[in-house]
C-alpha cells in the first residue's frame, strides 16, 4: 500500500467503456489523463476511477496506489541550453539548476576555514557577523566557530528571495539555483507572489522527485557554465531526502544548540528592502529579550549573523540594520564612531536635504547611518556605490548600449537603487529613535502612514535629483522646450489674450491659464484692471514645480531629450537662485542651443533672458495691488497637504486686504494643475460667500453611469466616512462642473478624465505604463486623490465654519492664528480617514479603485 506511480513503457488498462455513460465528464477526464501515464507494475488489472484520483490495484490485490496527479497534469516542459547538451525536463516549466556559488566569489577565501565564502566580522565590538551562502556542512562549522568564539545565542537571518534547494553530494548537500537560459548568472526572482520562498523550494523539489522518477531517477544540473566542461552533472535523486530546502539546512541543526534562532527575511538583489521585510525584522527585535532596553546586561548580546548569496550587497544591507540596532541598544556612549574612518564621500542629493531637515534629529539620524555604513564596509559601501553610480551616470553618453539598454539608463537606474537603499537607512534609524525607547508599539509601515509625507519624498527621488545642475543645458545633456510646443492652446485665446487655455470660473473672480510670458502677462493684466472688470488687488499663483525661463520674448523650461512632456521638478521652495543660476549660464554661454518650438527642433542664441520673478517685479511696478506667489503642486498627482494650507493662507490674506480680489492660477498648459487649483479656489470662496444651489442629480443613461457621476468604491468610502458626505461630495462635483464648464473643447473634467482613462487601460501596454505611473506617484490613483482631497478640503472647511459660528468668529479667515493651529495637515492627520490605506499604497491601489 501506498507506493508511487513510476514511469515505464505500458499504460495500464481502463475499466469497460460501459462505465463511461454513468460516470460523467469528470471521470471522462480522468481516463483521458491516465492515457498518457505509465504504470510501473505492468500486472495492474483494473483501474477503479473517483472524483478524488485514480486508485491502481494489482491484479493480485496486495498493492493499491493512487497515481500521482501533478505527474498526469503538469505537462512538464523539456529543453536544453545548446545544441551540444543533453534535453531534460525543466524546473517550473523552463529553468535549469545551476550551482549556486563559485569559488572566485569568495573574495574573503574564508570557505575552507569558516565554513562559508566571504565570512566576516564588522568592525568594532558589535557581534555581527555576515557570509556568502555555505552548504549543511559548511553552516554546521560557521555554527561551531561562532560558539568557540564565546557566542551564546545566534540569530541567524537569510536575506535571499530567491528559491535555493540543496542536492546530496559526498556526504554534504550544496546549494543549487533556477536560472533561465538567457542568463545562467542570473538569479530568478518574483516567481509567484503568492507563494513564499519556502513554498515555492517545496515545489522545486517535488518536481525534482518526479523527474528523477521519469529518468531512471537521475537529473541533470549544471556546475560550470563558463566553459560547460563535462556538463551537465547527473544527481541521483531517489527520495525527497536527497533534496533539502533551506528550512532543513539552517533549523535541524539549531535543534543540537536550542538557543539559535533561525528567520528569513528575502531582501531584493538591489534597491530598498519591502515594508513588511522590515516590519519582520522589527518582529525579531521584539521577540528577542537581550534585544531589548530592558536586557540583562550581565549576560553578553545575540550574535546576528546575516547571509545572501555571496555575502555582499544584501548580507551589507543587513549589517546596517543591525549596528543601527546595536548603536541604540549600547548609547551614543559607547559608539565606535571616533575608531571607524568614514567614506570622503558627501552624497549631496536633494531627497537625503529634504529628508534630514524634516526630521527631528536629522544630523544625528545622517551620522548614525554614515558610522554604521563604514563598520560593515569591508565587502561592500552603500555610500561610495552611489557616488560611483553617480559619476559614471554623469560621464556617460546617450548611445552606447548595455544589455539592450542605454548606459545612461542602466546606471540612472543604479544610482537610483542605490540612493534608495541608503535613504531607506536613513528612514529605518528615524523610525528607530522614534519606536525603540517605546518597545515598538508601531511596526515600521504604520509609522511610514502616520508620516506619509515620507512616501511623497521617496515616491519624487528619482525626479527631485534630476534638478540640477543648470548648466545641464548649457553642456547640451538638456534641451529648451518652448510653452508653445508643451501648451495646445484648445480654447483658443491665444490670439486674444497671447496666452493659451486662458478661462474664468463663472460669476467668479477665478482665473485659470497657461504659462504666460512678459507680452501676455501685461495684456492678461491690463484686461483685469480695465473698467469693465476693476479688479485693484490681484493674486496670481504660480503652480509650476519646473524652471521656467523667458529667452527672447518665449518662455522655456528644461527637459530631458528622451521624454519632452516629462516636468523636472525642482523640490525646492524657494528656486529663485537656480533660476538666476539657469539664466546666468544661458546667457554666459554665448553659443547656439537646441531648443524645442511647436514648428520643430532649431538651434538659437538668447541674447536677453528674464525670470518669472524678475517678470513679475516689473508688471507690479505698473499694477501696485499685483501679487505673486510660487506654489509648486505635482503634474498628475494629489496635492500635498501643505498645498492646501500654502493656498489657504494666500487667499486668507488677500481677501483680508480685499474681498473683491482676484485670483489667478497657471500651470505649464493651463489644464492639470490649474483645474486642481480653481476648484480648490471655488470651495474656498464657496464657504466663505455660501455655495449656490445643488439641483437633484439628474438620471444617466449611458454606460458605467455611476463611474461618470465620480461614485469610485474609494470615493465612496470616503464619503462614508465624513458627516454629511453625500452633501460635500455634491459640492465638489457642483465646483468641478464649475470649472470645467468651458473647457469642453480641452477634454478636461476630472471624474470625465478618470473613466477615459480606465477604459484605455484595458490596452495591455497602457496598463504597464499606468501602473508605473502610479508607482511613480504612490498617492496618486488615476488622478482621484484630486477628487477625494477635494472632499476632504470642502469637509475641512465646513467644519471650521461650523465651529467659528457656533463661538461667533463671523471673520474666522482672517483670523491667523486659529487657522494656523487648524491647518489642514493638522486636521488630516487627527481624523484617521486612512487615506495612506485606502489610495496610496499601490497594493490597496486595483480593489480599492473601485471599477
Amino acid at each position: 500500500m501506498g507506493a508511487s506511480a513510476s514511469a515505464t513503457s505500458q499504460a495500464a488498462p481502463f475499466a469497460p467503456t460501459h462505465q463511461a455513460d454513468h460516470q460523467g465528464n469528470g471521470m471522462a477526464e480522468h481516463r483521458r489523463s491516465l492515457q498518457s501515464v505509465n504504470i510501473r507494475n505492468s500486472k495492474a488489472k483494473s483501474i477503479i476511477t473517483n472524483k478524488v484520483a485514480p486508485v491502481v490495484i494489482t491484479n493480485n490485490c496486495r498493492e493499491e496506489f493512487q497515481i500521482h496527479d501533478k505527474i498526469q497534469s503538469a505537462n512538464y516542459s523539456m529543453g536544453r541550453i545548446s545544441d551540444l547538451l543533453p534535453e531534460h525536463y525543466l524546473v517550473l516549466g523552463e529553468f535549469f539548476m545551476v550551482q549556486d556559488v563559485y569559488s572566485r566569489a569568495d573574495v574573503l577565501n574564508t570557505t575552507k576555514s569558516h565554513g562559508s565564502p566571504n565570512f566576516r566580522k564588522v568592525k568594532g565590538n558589535y557581534p555581527l557577523f555576515g557570509m556568502g551562502q555555505p552548504s549543511l556542512s559548511g553552516f554546521k562549522q560557521v555554527l561551531q566557530r561562532l560558539q568557540i568564539d564565546g557566542c551564546e545565542v545566534v540569530i541567524f537571518i537569510y536575506l535571499r528571495e530567491e528559491p535555493v534547494v540543496f542536492f546530496r553530494s559526498d556526504g554534504d548537500f550544496i546549494p543549487y539555483t533556477p536560472r533561465g537560459r538567457a542568463n545562467l548568472h542570473e538569479n530568478v526572482h518574483d516567481l509567484d507572489r503568492e507563494l513564499s520562498a519556502e513554498q515555492i523550494e517545496l515545489s522545486i523539489r517535488k518536481e525534482l522527485c518526479d523527474f528523477a522518477k521519469l529518468s531512471e531517477n537521475m537529473f541533470y544540473v549544471y556546475n560550470d557554465i563558463e566553459h560547460f566542461k563535462d556538463e551537465p552533472q547527473q544527481v541521483q535523486i531517489l527520495s525527497e531526502e536527497d533534496i533539502h530546502v533551506t528550512e532543513e539546512v539552517y533549523k535541524r541543526p539549531l535543534f543540537s544548540q536550542p538557543l539559535h534562532r533561525y528567520y528569513r527575511l528575502p531582501l531584493p538583489m538591489e534597491g530598498a528592502p519591502l515594508e513588511e521585510t522590515i516590519d519582520a525584522f522589527v518582529n525579531i527585535l521584539r521577540e528577542t529579550p537581550n534585544l531589548s532596553l530592558m536586557r540583562d546586561s550581565s549576560r553578553p548580546l545575540p550574535a546576528l549573523l546575516f547571509s545572501c548569496q555571496v555575502g555582499v550587497g544584501r548580507t551589507n544591507l543587513g549589517l546596517i540594520l543591525g549596528a543601527l540596532v546595536f548603536h541604540h541598544l549600547q548609547g551614543v556612549s559607547k559608539s565606535p564612531r571616533q575608531e571607524i574612518q568614514k567614506s570622503e564621500h558627501k552624497l549631496d542629493f536633494q531627497v537625503i536635504q529634504l529628508l534630514i531637515s524634516r526630521l527631528s534629529k536629522g544630523q544625528q539620524v545622517l551620522d548614525e547611518v554614515d558610522d554604521a555604513v563604514a563598520m560593515c564596509s569591508e565587502m561592500h559601501n552603500i555610500k561610495n556605490a552611489v557616488y560611483e553610480n553617480k559619476l559614471k551616470l554623469k560621464g556617460i553618453g546617450e548611445d552606447y548600449q548595455i544589455q539592450g539598454s542605454s548606459t545612461k539608463g542602466y546606471f540612472l537606474q543604479r544610482t537610483l537603487q542605490s540612493l534608495e537603499r541608503y535613504v531607506y537607512l536613513l528612514v529605518f534609524n528615524a523610525y528607530l529613535h522614534d519606536q525603540y525607547p517605546q518597545a515598538f508599539p508601531q511596526s515600521f509601515s504604520q509609522w511610514l502612514c502616520m508620516n506619509a509625507w515620507i512616501y511623497r519624498l521617496l515616491a519624487s527621488m528619482d525626479s527631485s535629483e534630476l534638478s540640477a545642475p543648470t548648466s545641464l543645458i548649457t553642456d547640451g545633456i538638456r534641451v529648451m522646450v518652448s510653452s508653445e510646443f508643451l501648451a495646445t492652446d484648445l480654447l483658443s485665446t491665444a490670439k486674444e489674450m497671447k496666452v493659451a487655455n486662458f478661462r474664468r470660473v463663472s460669476k467668479m473672480a477665478l482665473y485659470g491659464m497657461a504659462q504666460p510670458n512678459s507680452e501676455a502677462l501685461a495684456v492678461v493684466m491690463s484686461y483685469l484692471t480695465d473698467q469693465r472688470r476693476g479688479h485693484s488687488t490681484i493674486l496670481w499663483l504660480n503652480l509650476q514645480e519646473e524652471l521656467v525661463l523667458e529667452a527672447n520674448g518665449q518662455m522655456f523650461t528644461p527637459r530631458e531629450p528622451g521624454c519632452l512632456e516629462q516636468p523636472i521638478p525642482v523640490c525646492v521652495q524657494h528656486p529663485q537662485q537656480l533660476q538666476l543660476a539657469l539664466k546666468q549660464d544661458v546667457l554666459r554661454c554665448e553659443k547656439w542651443l537646441e531648443v524645442i518650438t511647436e514648428q520643430d527642433k532649431q538651434m538659437r542664441m538668447f541674447k536677453t533672458c528674464h525670470t518669472i520673478e524678475e517678470l513679475f517685479v516689473h508688471q507690479k511696478s505698473i499694477h501696485p495691488g499685483l501679487s505673486y506667489e510660487r506654489i509648486p503642486l505635482s503634474d498628475c498627482c494629489a496635492p500635498k497637504e501643505e498645498v492646501f494650507d500654502h493656498l489657504l493662507e494666500a487667499m486668507k490674506s488677500s481677501l483680508a486686504e480685499d474681498s473683491n480680489c482676484a485670483f489667478i492660477f497657471n500651470c505649464h498648459n493651463g489644464k492639470d494643475r490649474t483645474t486642481a487649483a480653481m476648484v480648490i479656489a471655488t470651495l474656498t470662496l464657496w464657504h466663505i460667500n455660501g455655495f449656490p444651489e445643488c439641483e437633484e442629480d439628474e438620471i444617466v443613461s449611458v454606460p458605467d453611469a455611476k463611474y461618470t457621476k465620480g461614485e469610485f468604491e474609494v470615493v465612496m468610502q470616503v464619503v462614508r466616512v465624513l458627516p454629511d458626505g453625500h452633501r460635500v461630495k455634491r459640492e465638489v462635483d457642483v465646483a468641478l462642473d464649475v470649472v470645467s464648464e468651458t473647457m469642453t473643447p480641452m477634454h478636461y473634467h476630472l471624474r470625465e478624465i478618470i473613466i477615459s482613462t480606465y477604459r484605455q487601460v484595458k490596452c495591455d501596454t497602457l496598463y504597464f505604463n499606468l501602473l508605473k505611473y502610479v508607482l511613480r506617484y504612490w498617492c496618486n490613483s488615476f488622478r482621484s486623490q484630486i477628487y477625494i482631497m477635494s472632499y476632504i478640503y470642502s469637509y475641512y472647511y465646513v467644519t471650521v465654519v461650523t465651529e467659528a459660528h457656533k463661538s461667533g468668529e463671523t471673520h474666522f479667515l482672517y483670523d491667523t492664528q486659529r487657522c494656523n493651529s487648524s491647518s489642514y495637515l493638522r486636521w488630516s492627520i487627527m481624523f484617521e480617514f486612512a487615506l495612506v490605506d485606502q489610495c496610496l499604497c499601490l497594493n490597496s491601489f486595483a480593489p480599492n479603485f473601485g471599477f
